[in-house]
Formats: C-alpha cells, sequence, structure tokens
C-alpha cells in the first residue's frame, strides 16, 4: 500500500467509526446522441456541471474497485455528502480517457464541485485535513456532517 493511500485509509479508519449515511447516485454514462462512444468536450462538461458533486472512479460507490476511489468516497461519507453524481470509468474506455482529456489530469478518480475541477484523491484528502473541503462544501450550501460531530463534542 502506498504511503499517502495507507495514511488516506488510517485517517478516514479514525474518524469515520459509527458514520452511516445513504448513498449517492450512480449515473451511467452514455455517449450522447448515437452512442458513438466517444466523450465529447460538450458532453463531458455536462456532465461536470449536472451536479453539484461529481466524481469520476473505478467502480461504484458502493464497491468501488480501487484504494483511492475508496478513499474519495469515504471521505465524502465522512462530511455527509450523500447527493452525489457518480460515474464508473472502468465501464467504458472512451469516458476514463476522455475525463482525463478534459480535466488535464492523468489519474482517477476525479472529482468536481460546482462543475469546477477540484483534484483526486490526495487533494481531496488533503483539503479534508486541513478543513478546506468543509468550506467548498459550505459555498455549495452543502453542510459538512463533521461539523455536527464537533457541535456534539464540544457540548460534552
Amino acid at each position: 500500500m502506498s504511503g499517502s493511500l495507507g495514511r488516506a485509509s488510517a485517517a478516514l479508519l479514525h474518524l469515520g467509526r459509527g458514520v452511516l449515511l445513504r448513498g449517492p447516485a450512480l449515473r451511467t454514462w452514455s455517449s450522447g446522441p448515437g452512442g458513438s462512444g466517444s466523450a465529447s468536450r460538450e458532453h463531458l462538461d455536462a456532465l461536470v456541471k449536472k451536479d453539484k458533486v461529481v466524481v469520476f472512479l473505478k467502480g461504484t460507490p458502493q464497491q468501488p474497485q480501487c484504494g483511492f476511489s475508496n478513499a474519495v468516497v469515504q471521505i465524502l461519507r465522512l462530511h455527509g455528502v450523500a447527493d452525489y453524481a457518480a460515474y464508473d470509468v472502468l465501464e467504458d474506455p472512451d469516458l476514463r480517457q476522455g475525463i482525463k482529456d478534459y480535466s488535464n489530469w492523468p489519474t482517477i478518480p476525479q472529482v468536481y464541485l460546482n462543475g469546477e475541477f477540484v483534484g483526486g484523491c490526495d487533494i481531496l484528502l488533503q483539503m479534508h485535513q486541513n478543513g478546506d473541503l468543509v468550506e467548498e462544501l459550505k459555498k455549495l450550501g452543502i453542510r459538512s456532517a463533521l461539523l455536527d460531530t464537533e457541535t456534539d463534542q464540544d457540548s460534552k
């Protein structure tokens, strides 16, 4: 296990005990009219802007197929982000390559907030650890569940 992935897993296991939230909506990828399979820039642009939070990952949120995709799902779960679009890039090689070209980012998972590319697992983990993710979610009108956890601990 790589160092950053190991740290991500350890942090998530430490912080995530007892958190049970409903799952995100898995969106199916369609290449658009004609079904040519090519991921056009316009179609990808529409996908990333369709929902406040969009994740392109390997597998599904319920069954991620790589540790980095799992870490992204767990970070979102910790923050109580249940309403997000998730696209499985393993289902379509055109989507997998197309989203990499679209973002000019070579790896999966990829996270978009309000249509803006945020980054992958390492960046989302860093944002989670330094508090930036709470602030970014707040801008989207999403209250992080971690704020509720802090409030509960403060009242004890």
